[in-house]
């Protein structure tokens, strides 16, 4: 069976598209398996008590919640690259926005795969999709509604500032996913 150019043609975009797809499935799939890995050694550390702590529990939580109260409403928040542990940016967390400040020996473009595609278009992109569901269903105003400002030196990303997150659930999804973005751009940079 012989096919025509135009249907060959028609053929290899249609490969080229479904490797595109298997690829940010590929990205989403790492992405859920690191987060379950931390959630892992979170739930690991938290969930046992070591016999020695069991008298001193009720003195750490109360320095604890004096700790708290005098901190600013602002927490530091290091992000890490994986491989190296080597710190790439700091996420500054308050009740109005996360600001996610790359290190200054950190040089990349947003053009650099997966930021848009990922971080911006699936991430931030679906919570403002529910954002924008919630807005016209009266639930919230559109004011509140979740957005986000790149700041450049340049061509080069120097901080996210993501406002409007309103969720604590979502600082913990844009944190994670911010800082796996960032190692898979340094990565594609070095390729």
């Amino acid at each position: 069976m012989k096919f025509s150019e135009g249907q060959v043609k028609d053929i290899v975009a249609l490969k080229e598209s479904l490797i595109e797809q298997v690829d940010k499935h590929h990205e989403s799939i790492e992405m859920l398996e690191k987060n379950i890995i931390i959630l892992d050694s979170f739930l690991k550390d938290s969930s046992f008590t070591k016999a020695s702590q069991l008298g001193t529990t009720k003195k750490v939580e109360i320095q604890n919640k004096i700790e708290t109260t005098k901190k600013p409403e602002e927490n530091s928040i290091p992000i890490k690259r994986a491989s190296d542990g080597e710190i790439i940016a700091n996420a500054f967390v308050t009740s109005e926005q996360v600001s996610i400040v790359l290190d200054d020996k950190i040089e990349i473009s947003d053009d650099t795969p997966p930021f848009k595609s990922f971080f911006i278009d699936r991430i931030i992109g679906e919570m403002k999709k529910k954002d924008f569901a919630e807005a016209e269903n009266g639930k919230i105003q559109k004011e509140s509604i979740i957005d986000y400002i790149i700041n450049k030196n340049g061509s080069d990303i120097r901080e996210i500032i993501i406002k409007n997150y309103r969720q604590k659930e979502r600082v913990n999804e844009l944190i994670s996913t911010a800082g796996w973005s960032l190692t898979r751009m340094l990565e594609n940079i070095k390729k």
